[in-house]
């Protein structure tokens, strides 16, 4: 068999590995293993949040909308993905979070792959910055 092959599906890989199927965190050897690129299968349950907001982007990023409903909070403004197929690019230095409105399936694709961004886990969720001065807030 030829280790530069891998077949899977996403919800059970995914499922393994916090979501995601390619990047830094995968191991060395692996042929999902990437420092180019990293991609996320994400099943989020209705009222699910990120527990913080992601500040000093050095990473740019595709979200794609597969099901559901999901909300990508931006400094400048929140973007509402409905239909499948809905996407939102965003660039470096561009801080984030999000909100499943409903129960969603994401993919989201980052480069490059970087460590640096696990939120730990914690109970209950944050509150998002105000968008307009960051001190936090809604």
């Amino acid at each position: 068999m030829d280790e530069r092959v891998y077949v899977g599906r996403a919800g059970p890989d995914a499922a393994g590995n916090a979501g995601w199927l390619l990047g830094h965190f995968m191991p060395p050897g692996d042929v999902r293993h990437s420092t180019d690129v990293e991609i996320k299968w994400g099943v989020h349950p209705v009222g699910d949040r990120r527990a913080a907001w992601v500040r000093g982007e050095q990473r740019e990023a595709l979200l794609v909308l597969i099901s559901g409903g999901f909300r990508v909070e931006l400094p400048d403004r929140t973007v509402v993905l409905r239909a499948p197929g809905d996407y939102v690019v965003w660039g470096r230095g561009v801080d984030h979070s999000w909100y499943a409105e409903q129960e969603s399936v994401v993919l989201t694709v980052r480069w490059p792959s970087i460590p640096g961004y696990r939120v730990p886990v914690t109970t209950g969720a944050a509150a998002p910055p105000n968008r307009r001065d960051g001190t936090g807030g809604r």
